[in-house]
């Protein structure tokens, strides 16, 4: 599938509200554990996505669901085509939302 450019991911400038929302609703997928991902990275950083991560997110859309739960889940890396810069970027910023959602060393507490 090849994706067209918008002119704001070509100028480089922010996405516009529509286009956030069209890409909001474009990133629900069937695998819950994807949704988490990605519903945290828009809590994180949805007011302030970039043309860049806009177009990574895109990329990463074209997906099945299992392949990109493996790169959320850092199993498999980009290859090919996918391995741009906004993809990586997206997945790095994807990795440290998820890794924010997990519980301090001091909030852990062993049961004996």
């Amino acid at each position: 599938m090849t994706l067209t450019s918008s002119p704001q991911t070509i100028q480089g400038s922010a996405p516009d509200p529509d286009e956030l929302r069209r890409l909001r609703w474009r990133c629900r997928r069937g695998l819950l554990e994807n949704d988490l991902f990605i519903d945290r990275f828009f809590e994180l950083h949805g007011e302030n996505l970039s043309a860049a991560l806009v177009q990574g997110l895109h990329e990463l859309m074209d997906l099945s669901d299992n392949d990109l739960l493996d790169l959320f889940l850092a199993r498999k890396q980009p290859q090919g085509n996918l391995d741009t810069v906004e993809v990586r970027q997206v997945l790095e910023l994807m990795h440290a939302a998820g890794a924010s959602r997990l519980p301090s060393q001091a909030d852990v507490t062993i049961a004996r």
